[in-house]
């Protein structure tokens, strides 16, 4: 954490010298430049000695710290990269010039061009500067019914235009008592889509099982005709308070149980179970979270499908999309769906359909939101119903999603 706090400094300071050359192009105004130096120097310092002193199972502290961050830092890094890539332009047409004998340009009207330039970029600047602020204050309740329609030629007959909703990633603890009616709005939402299934992906708080308590009676009014069925996601783990003490953690995760059994929610660890319609059924099952890298690899895929013979219709509720590609896809039994959440699509992102779907996450998850095809083995990876650590969503909103699965 040491030295990642201290690269991050380091890449501050580079930020914080471009931008200012920015101010000092655009204006004169010593007492402006003063200022703009004195706020940039206090915010750095905030983040820098906040960072090390944080109690990180402090979400006020930690959502202050976040969303300063990204309010500081996110603009001013817009800033900065047109200006350090107009920069590397200049670099390279001096060069090209010299290396070609070419004449170099009369440069009397560098300053005006720079001048330029650091006034775009510093309204562009304000795009994110505003869309983090929005994002903060109504991004995260912006709840999104995202329908998807899956076919399937051996989704047995009786199953054809069943409607399955998926929520992910509810990070209860991050959200405040003042918030209940609009998270409430987002289960209405749900609820007015008359699923046939219920089903959670993962993450229903951020450490311990007790932040789930003050929601239970929310939660409880999520209707599905066929039942509900959720599974554990790393943070209900209590990994990031209890460390490696797995008897912490198991009563943690007792706990977490006892409370979704009182919601109805059937948690599967590393099981299945069969959902019948006529003389025709589909298999649900569920793994205990299994995640690459540092995360808790649980999730035991030969375990919960034990009782599943070859050629039956499987879907599978497994939180972190990476168990697709690293087991799923190639598993013995063919899994015909796979439902994933995890990534939140970092909360931070561009997303205009048919144009542009992206996030920095999508360099740590290669499928980090939506459906991906391998073959005949789908997954959807949900974005995510509440956030963690940046108390925002700034263009990757949170979800509702209904699956609808068709015979074709």
């Amino acid at each position: 954490m040491t030295s990642l706090i201290a690269i991050l400094f380091v890449i501050s300071l580079i930020i914080e010298y471009y931008c200012y050359q920015a101010i000092k192009v655009l204006t004169n105004n010593k007492l402006i430049r003063h200022w703009w130096l004195g706020v940039s120097i206090s915010a750095l310092s905030i983040i820098l000695i906040w960072s090390i002193l944080i109690d990180r199972n402090n979400k006020g502290q930690v959502h202050f710290l976040m969303g300063f961050f990204m309010i500081v830092f996110i603009p001013k890094l817009v800033l900065a990269l047109i200006l350090i890539i107009e920069d590397f332009i200049r670099v390279f047409n001096f060069l090209f010039r010299k290396i070609s004998s070419k004449p170099v340009q009369n440069q009397t009207y560098l300053p005006e061009r720079r001048k330029a330039i650091s006034a775009m970029g510093l309204g562009l600047a304000s795009i994110p500067f505003l869309s983090i602020i929005e994002g903060i204050v109504w991004g995260k309740f912006d709840f999104r019914v995202r329908k998807v329609s899956i076919k399937f030629p051996d989704l047995p007959n009786e199953f054809d235009g069943y409607k399955i909703a998926q929520l992910s990633d509810m990070h209860l603890g991050s959200f405040d008592s003042k918030d209940y009616d609009k998270v409430a709005r987002g289960i209405t939402m749900l609820n007015n889509q008359n699923p046939d299934l219920f089903v959670f992906t993962g993450d229903s708080v951020n450490n311990l099982s007790e932040e789930m308590k003050p929601w239970l009676s929310l939660l409880k009014t999520i209707k599905a005709k066929d039942g509900k069925y959720s599974i554990l996601g790393n943070h209900d783990y209590g990994v990031y308070v209890f460390g490696e003490d797995k008897i912490a953690q198991q009563k943690n995760i007792d706990k977490l149980n006892q409370y979704h059994e009182s919601i109805h929610w059937n948690l599967l660890r590393n099981e299945s179970i069969r959902l019948h319609k006529g003389n025709q059924f589909i298999n649900i099952i569920g793994v205990k979270n299994w995640g690459i890298g540092h995360f808790p690899k649980d999730g035991d895929l030969d375990l919960a499908t034990k009782n599943i013979n070859d050629g039956e219709f499987n879907i599978l509720l497994s939180h972190d999309p990476s168990h697709f590609d690293a087991i799923v896809k190639n598993f013995t039994k063919k899994m015909h769906l796979t439902l994933s959440g995890h990534t939140h699509g970092m909360q931070f992102g561009i997303e205009i359909p048919g144009v542009i779907k992206w996030s920095p996450i999508k360099y740590r998850y290669p499928k980090w939101a939506d459906l991906y095809q391998e073959n005949d083995k789908y997954l959807y990876v949900n974005r995510g119903f509440g956030f963690l650590g940046f108390s925002g969503r700034v263009g990757i909103w949170p979800e509702i999603t209904i699956i609808e699965l068709k015979k074709g």
